[in-house]
């Protein structure tokens, strides 16, 4: 989301950056303990989470859109990352439906986004993608939950990483249009103040 409607350009690229190197982390060590994986998860969670909340509350221009379904899943997100860190002891499976539920109402949330921006940008397509990837994974947890461990971490590993492109491309893509100038009537003041 780009200024005015969905953010800065580079709330994105953090959030993108964060959730690759969690993916990245899976696959180093994928027979890390669990309280290994419940901390980099509350981690990861906590920082997409304040990431979303500080650009929803970073709008000084007039809005367009309400900036709730930002902030909201933010609120999730540091809610989720909250609950890593205060129940460590979380059994395996907790933590599969912890990060379920986080997946599948940010994934939601990240559809809500998307359909509110298709008449303002262009590319809102990553959002859209995002969404049902984080939907349908959060499904597939719930749906095989008796999965061994090693094949969840590698599941959430391989999340992460698609997940984390699919922000950081976005991002990148927010920028580029902020400096191309207007691909669309309104966008133009959105990425104008996404390149500050």
């Amino acid at each position: 989301m780009a200024a005015v409607m969905v953010g800065p350009w580079w709330a994105f690229v953090v959030r993108g950056v964060a959730a690759v190197l969690f993916g990245i982390l899976t696959f180093i060590m994928p027979s890390m303990a669990l309280l290994t994986l419940v901390y980099l998860f509350g981690a990861y969670a906590l920082v997409e989470g304040a990431f979303n909340i500080a650009a929803a509350l970073r709008r000084s221009e007039p809005r367009r859109q309400s900036p709730w379904v930002e902030a909201l899943e933010g609120v999730v997100s540091v809610v989720a990352g909250l609950a890593a860190f205060l129940m460590p002891g979380l059994t395996a499976l907790t933590l599969l439906l912890l990060i379920a539920a986080w997946s599948i109402v940010t994934g939601i949330l990240e559809l809500a986004a998307a359909i509110r921006l298709r008449r303002e940008i262009e590319g809102e397509w990553l959002l859209v993608v995002s969404g049902i990837l984080s939907v349908a994974f959060g499904v597939l947890l719930i749906a095989i939950p008796s999965a061994g461990a090693l094949a969840v971490v590698l599941w959430i590993g391989a999340y992460a990483l698609l997940f984390g492109g699919l922000l950081i491309a976005l991002g990148v893509k927010l920028r580029s249009w902020g400096r191309a100038g207007r691909p669309r009537t309104g966008f133009g003041e959105l990425a104008h103040g996404a390149s500050h």
